[in-house]
């Protein structure tokens, strides 16, 4: 980015009489008669505020993008009883090369001590990405050495009603793609393992190894196939504390996927048989998509055995049926409506029917109203929910005002929530919602509980050098099924010096619990897991730098300016796609800048990519870590953003669950 222009004294003084010449002009023609005539004022070069440092006195024009980030971390952490020590050293980096692609790296190894064992251990994790290296016949390759997930190819994440969970591991993993041909192939090997810790600072190998391969080609005008295979040894379950772990279960699995697409209408068959702890069992499934003016159907078939599986997660199973999807869009009405059956395989699991229904309409500039209902039939009950909302916009920023019920006849449930949601204006560089919500639930002894939450989430500038940022929540209530506690997330960060910022978060987390809004029977069961309560401190001191011209691939030509982009991925519980301070962040996420540059978000769910060239950029999330049933619907995992300038472009991303 080239320096910044400064004016001198002398410039400054001269554009600040410019204006003031027909100015005076026009002041003598109103004033005639007047005896005090109009003088031109100058302000004196002498008592101008001396300009603000600016970084890009320190920057380095010369070679590609490049951006370091070395941080050192000590933190205290207490775990349910549980009391640790913690200090490690971290390293990031953003770089592009001329022949072997760009390159991103994220790190962080610490030593835990642990007080109640006595014992010390080093853990921690690191990620390396080389991606669109070029090879002769338009090849691009990404390879990724450390901490990554299983990955899969395109058709195969395109799932419109049921969803395969990627596997954590550390190890080794390659992706070569011919766009041209719509040809791709990838292989991953390496340990089983899960996240740990209140950032993303810990992986934790288990036993277990995992292996996949997997294929996509196009073989005929508007045909594509995928194949993949999985084996994964070891299963995710929660201990006794709600913590989860790693249990011996070893599976084998594979999916073969057909996909014609045509001009209006898209037809994909999938085939899946896996072997291994549950037993041996296939499945398949066909989904289907036609557009037809403004309105789009989505419809299938599905037969799911009983015991199927795919990595070490949950997934459908025992389920046969059908569904059809129809949705409606225009400028100020947005519906759609659904139905399912669904039967059992073995008669043990859900045998009825399901539907839903959602609307919007925009009743003028500043309003908008809609709702939703979801109904499911068991032959036995017949269970429902209901949402019905308000969007305001006003002086005051955005109102949300929302009502959410479900009524359970067979368990003599009936669960209502009342939660307002305030999006405030903030100058630029801060933000700031604010959440409130009282309800009341059942408890499995058919007892009511009432709950009353507040929450804050933004960030706020206190000074040119200094920013709060985080999430703040309370929970109280009365009842058995109360619950109680406060959740805090917060970080002070304070530019000590051009490139050094020192970092102090407090952290506090009592788990979370599941929604008893959510009825679909198809959805697999949500993973949060109930965690014993957290409290952490974290003191980071971080230096950065950037350096290099911005490529062609990055937006702008050499020497263009440049701006950054900021954002988080969360779980849009309200689905109106800002996030709520009542709305929970998506921790560990991989997001890619133009396909190129590889972050994770924070426990947060915020990302961050510096230094970016001013221009339109692709952001895409690869839902890899999202806790099921939460994923994206086509087309939500790619968002574009404008850099401008010296600016903080802000991106936030929700996944969806299905109601």
């Amino acid at each position: 980015m080239s320096p910044p222009l400064r004016p001198s004294p002398l410039a400054l003084a001269v554009l600040l009489a410019i204006p003031a010449i027909p100015a005076a002009a026009l002041a003598q023609q109103a004033s005639e008669g007047s005896d005090a005539a109009y003088q031109d004022r100058i302000i004196d070069p002498d008592k101008l505020a001396p300009l603000p440092p600016d970084d890009e006195d320190l920057f380095d024009p010369n070679g590609l993008p490049r951006s370091w980030r070395l941080e050192a971390v000590t933190s205290q952490v207490r775990r349910g009883d549980e009391q640790l020590g913690e200090t490690g050293l971290g390293v990031g980096g953003l770089w592009e090369t001329a022949d072997w692609g760009s390159f991103s790296l994220d790190a962080l190894v610490f030593r835990r001590n642990d007080d109640r064992s006595g014992g010390s251990d080093w853990v921690g994790s690191a990620t390396l990405w080389q991606r669109n290296l070029p090879l002769e016949g338009g090849w691009r390759v990404d390879n990724g050495l450390g901490v990554l997930n299983t990955p899969a190819t395109p058709t195969q994440r395109q799932q419109y009603r049921f969803f395969l969970p990627s596997v954590p591991f550390a190890g080794a993993s390659t992706s070569w793609t011919q766009r041209e041909r719509g040809l791709q192939f990838f292989g991953a090997v390496g340990q089983a393992g899960i996240f740990s810790g209140s950032r993303v600072v810990s992986f934790d190998r288990a036993d277990g190894n995992v292996g996949t391969a997997g294929l996509e080609w196009r073989w005929a005008r508007g045909w594509t196939g995928a194949a993949t295979a999985l084996v994964t040894d070891g299963l995710i379950v929660p201990d006794d504390q709600g913590i989860g772990v790693f249990q011996d279960g070893r599976t084998e699995a594979g999916v073969f996927t057909t996909t014609w697409e045509g001009a209006n209408d898209r037809v994909q068959g999938n085939v899946h048989a896996s072997r291994g702890y549950l037993g041996d069992a296939t499945g398949a499934w066909v989904d289907a998509q036609s557009t037809r003016g403004r309105t789009i159907y989505n419809y299938g078939a599905f037969r799911l055995e009983p015991g199927l599986a795919w990595g070490a997660l949950p997934i459908n199973n025992d389920a046969q049926g059908g569904y059809l999807r129809a949705q409606y869009s225009h400028a100020r009405w947005l519906w759609n409506v659904g139905i399912d059956h669904v039967g059992s395989v073995s008669g043990n699991s859900f045998d009825g029917n399901y539907a839903n229904a959602y609307a919007r309409y925009q009743a003028g500039v500043n309003l908008g109203i809609g709702g939703s209902l979801s109904v499911r039939d068991s032959g036995d009950s017949t269970d429902f929910s209901t949402r019905w909302f308000a969007d305001r916009r006003s002086r005051w920023g955005t109102t949300r005002v929302q009502l959410d019920q479900a009524r359970t006849r067979a368990g003599a449930r009936d669960d209502w929530q009342v939660s307002l949601d305030q999006d405030l204006p903030m100058q630029q560089g801060s933000r700031l919602t604010l959440s409130a919500a009282m309800g009341q639930v059942t408890g499995s002894e058919v007892e009511r509980s009432s709950t009353w939450s507040l929450a804050a989430l933004g960030g706020i500038e206190l000074g040119d050098r200094v920013t709060l940022d985080g999430n703040a929540r309370w929970t109280d209530g009365s009842g058995p099924d109360a619950f109680r506690g406060s959740d805090i997330n917060l970080s002070l960060n304070w530019r000590m010096a051009p490139r050094w910022w020192l970092t102090a978060t407090v952290y506090h987390n009592r788990g979370e619990i599941r929604s008893p809004f959510q009825l679909d029977p198809l959805a697999p069961p949500d993973q949060f897991l109930r965690l014993p309560t957290e409290r952490s401190v974290f003191l980071t001191i971080r230096y950065e730098k950037q350096s290099g011209s911005p490529a062609q691939v990055l937006g702008g030509p050499q020497g263009s300016a440049a701006g950054a982009i900021r954002g988080s991925v969360f779980l849009d519980d309200n689905e109106d796609g800002a996030r709520s301070a009542s709305e929970l962040p998506a921790a560990n996420v991989t997001v890619l800048l133009d396909g190129r540059y590889t972050v994770r978000t924070d426990s947060q769910g915020n990302f961050e990519f510096p230094r970016v060239a001013v221009g339109v950029h692709e952001i895409t999330v690869v839902p890899d870590n999202l806790p099921l049933p939460w994923s994206f619907a086509p087309g939500d995992d790619r968002r574009g953003v404008t850099v401008r300038v010296r600016e903080d472009a802000r991106i936030d991303i929700g996944a969806r669950r299905p109601r």
